[in-house]
């Protein structure tokens, strides 16, 4: 009988956190000290005619909801981010498929970069600016916050995916 070792999927899932938490601030501290985007008051910098670097300071989590105007909700919210980060890393640590553990990582990392700048600055950067002519499909936003959303709509498709495939076999014995 050859029983194969489960394959850990562990160092990927920090190393993707890692990487996305040094990129996130790595980028957040070029867009407020090198470039001085919080200076450039409401203009920022075009990057193409769709895409602006703008400076804004959110003390609010997703869409502006839950916003932490006084030192007691701000640390409320750390609170609340950090458990959620935490968690998402048992998840990582616990689940078996490379993919899920890759979009974990990008979801840890990037909960971190932001709980990293609520604590230091009270506040998140966000700066990057999507917009066709007036119309904006999203808030202004950071590259924490695409790590998230793009790892929770990897999890969201490949459970899906998997779960209808999965569904397809059973009908078919």
């Amino acid at each position: 009988m050859n029983i194969q070792p489960a394959v850990n999927h562990r160092p990927l899932g920090l190393t993707v956190a890692i990487v996305t938490l040094a990129l996130d601030q790595l980028v957040k501290y070029t867009v407020t000290y090198p470039l001085a985007l919080q200076s450039r008051a409401g203009e920022g910098i075009e990057i193409l005619p769709i895409f602006r670097l703008r400076w804004l300071e959110n003390r609010g989590v997703s869409m502006g909801f839950f916003h932490a105007d006084t030192d007691v909700m701000r640390w409320a919210l750390v609170g609340m981010t950090f458990l959620i980060a935490g968690f998402v890393g048992i998840w990582m640590w616990r689940e078996k498929a490379r993919q899920d553990v890759a979009a974990l990582g990008l979801v840890l990392g990037g909960a971190i970069g932001n709980i990293v700048d609520r604590v230091r600055l009270g506040y998140v950067v966000d700066y990057a600016d999507l917009h066709f002519g007036e119309w904006r499909p999203f808030l202004i936003f950071n590259l924490a916050d695409a790590a998230i959303t793009i790892g929770v709509l990897i999890l969201l498709a490949r459970a899906l995916l998997l779960r209808d495939k999965g569904a397809k076999t059973e009908t078919l014995k």
